[in-house]
């Protein structure tokens, strides 16, 4: 099909189908003015008059069920807020505000307590009850609420942590139900909702997660995303390279970065169009703003019946994974406000397959020229990040495309799929606790408080290395570019297993050699090492010692070269196993075998040796 002339950025249905999306996005805006001054017996009608309808139109075993599960279900919906929530199921939760570098005032809730040690001090120096820290953050258009709007305790992720010992903080952006005040700006105006993914990477994230350090006393944590929590934290790693040693491993569920694109044509023609004609649309403060007024008027079935055809129509996502009961306690807590800018960003990086910074100088359409020769966006440079990352990401999601996100991020990464899984699912699905939640722990348990230059991450079997020279073995990028020596890219590497029965799955730490330490082994290795059978039987057993001495306490002392200079060669690797237990992980050092011994006194012998064997 031809092109639009002289314009030729989209076809022509793609512009019918934008200029159509703007009548109803008018139309919406025209509805909500309406009823902003409607009083509230109009709207009690309306509500009342929508749920007449439903009743009507759903069949009798749908009202028995829903009529068993509203008392739970009720309960969560009608819930104010977070602390409200953490009530409902006997949990403590404390609230906090972080100031960010930009005078934003962020909301921060904090769980560190199981039910009945809410006097316990945690976190609070000399004297309180250490717990390792975990920070949470929530997707586009949410806020803290998405994570524990749930109707049963045991698929709540927060509350789960908390029971097994985690001091668990839950983080908000800028602009939400918990953040939407800021020293310099009014919500009331434009220069308040001017912030995109930049803002957050560059202030949100970091100070959150300073404020979090400070306050709990620990010089690093480990960080849970979900969605557009996931690209925050991409985008913070790789801007600020010193947070890579403040987070002890990176857990991104429904990951986002560069998605491939939406399912309908009409979005997808709003995609590709200027940021100017979505901020005619939806205006430069924050968007979807009318869902609040939706939620008002309309009965919660209707309403989640909305919510369903909406998620439908952008994604292509069917929601079975939910039951209709979770989804009426949790829509009511779906959305929060945002600026229509990070919209914008999003659709920016989506048109451009490529997770880049805020383009604030897009082209016009009247633009001549190749301007991309002049001119490119800066990109957030996530190879560069050093923190393990592992993600969890469903089979059905089409806002995740693996391949590309792999190639984008680096080697070190663990990916595993949830078959059938989508968005939401890793939030409210019906089998979340069994199918999500163990992949979580394990990757907790294998990283949290260690040093992440020396640990591997293996999940049903296969083995993935945290050091940036190790390739993932689902990735299928080019190994022929990869510097390593042959001993390593053969896979010439010892390793010891341990299967845990639980859900399914094994998790390994391995220690082995690195290509530094190779290269330097041969090098060390000279021809003259003196024989084995020359030396004494004490001088066996004393070399031996100080090697063993030597290799573990490099190990346990966490020195990230594996060995200390000067220290002798090893021709094996020292495998390190991690064994997962109720008790928490041990770490047990194997023996090296001694191929070289590094003396004075057994050299200069050696020298004499030698010499007196060229005389003879």
């Amino acid at each position: 099909m031809a092109r639009a002339p002289f314009i030729g950025r989209l076809y022509w249905r793609e512009y019918i189908a934008l200029f159509a999306s703007l009548i109803f996005v008018f139309l919406e805006g025209f509805i909500r003015v309406i009823t902003l001054g409607l009083p509230q017996p109009i709207i009690r009608f309306c509500y009342n008059r929508s749920r007449n309808l439903f009743n009507l139109l759903s069949s009798s075993q749908g009202r028995q069920a829903r009529s068993k599960q509203r008392t739970i279900v009720s309960s969560v919906a009608n819930a104010s807020d977070f602390v409200d929530l953490c009530s409902l199921f006997g949990y403590y939760a404390e609230e906090h505000v972080v100031q960010t570098g930009d005078g934003y005032l962020l909301g921060l809730h904090r769980l560190g307590w199981k039910k009945g040690q809410e006097g316990l001090r945690v976190n609070t120096g000399e004297g309180s009850t250490l717990k390792p820290v975990v920070y949470m953050h929530h997707g586009l258009l949410m806020n803290s609420e998405v994570w524990i709007c749930l109707t049963e305790t045991e698929r709540c992720l927060p509350f789960m942590l908390v029971e097994k010992g985690y001091d668990v903080w839950l983080g908000n952006n800028r602009g939400n139900k918990y953040s939407k005040k800021s020293t310099r700006s009014s919500p009331a105006s434009n220069a308040f909702w001017d912030f995109s993914i930049d803002q957050f990477a560059f202030h949100d994230i970091p100070d959150s997660i300073e404020y979090v350090l400070a306050t709990t006393s620990q010089s690093s944590l480990s960080y849970i995303g979900f969605s557009q929590g996931t690209a925050q934290a991409f985008a913070t790693l790789s801007i600020h390279p010193n947070f890579n040693d403040k987070l002890d491993v990176f857990i991104a569920l429904a990951p986002a970065m560069s998605p491939a694109g939406l399912h309908n044509s009409v979005v997808d023609a709003l995609i590709k169009a200027s940021p100017d004609v979505l901020f005619l649309a939806f205006g430069r403060r924050s968007i979807l703003s009318s869902v609040t007024m939706w939620q008002a008027i309309l009965y919660p079935p209707v309403f989640v019946r909305l919510i369903d055809m909406s998620l439908g129509f952008l994604f292509n996502w069917t929601g079975k994974n939910i039951s209709t009961h979770q989804k009426l306690a949790a829509y009511p807590h779906l959305y929060s406000f945002t600026s229509t800018k990070s919209v914008v960003h999003w659709f920016q990086i989506i048109r451009n397959k490529c997770f880049q910074m805020y383009d604030d100088d897009t082209q016009a359409p009247l633009s001549l020229g190749a301007t991309e020769r002049y001119y490119k966006v800066t990109k957030f440079p996530t190879r560069n990040i050093k923190t393990p990352i592992v993600l969890v990401y469903g089979g059905s999601d089409s806002l995740v495309d693996i391949a590309v996100m792999l190639k984008e991020l680096p080697r070190h990464t663990v990916a595993k799929e949830i078959p059938h899984f989508e968005h939401l699912d890793f939030l409210w699905a019906e089998h979340v606790d069994t199918l999500v939640f163990p992949q979580v722990f394990d990757a907790l348990e294998a990283y949290a408080g260690r040093d992440h230059q020396q640990q591997k991450y293996l999940t049903n079997g296969r083995i993935i290395d945290t050091e940036p020279w190790r390739s993932y073995q689902g990735f299928s990028g080019d190994e022929s570019s990869s510097p390593m020596p042959a001993e390593i890219s053969e896979g010439k590497t010892r390793v010891e297993r341990s299967s845990a029965s639980r859900a399914g799955a094994s998790v390994e730490l391995v220690h082995h050699t690195s290509p530094a330490q190779l290269v330097g082994r041969r090098e060390a290795t000279t021809p003259a090492s003196p024989s084995p059978s020359i030396l004494r039987s004490d001088q066996k057993q004393d070399a031996v010692q100080k090697s063993k001495q030597r290799w573990s306490g490099s190990w346990l002392k966490g020195d990230r070269r594996h060995r200390r200079s000067g220290s002798t060669s090893s021709s094996r690797s020292t495998d390190s196993l991690v064994r997962f237990s109720e008790g928490g992980i041990s770490i047990g050092v194997g023996k090296p075998m001694i191929g070289g011994i590094n003396s004075p006194d057994l050299a200069q012998k050696d020298q004499i040796q030698n010499s007196n064997r060229r005389k003879s």
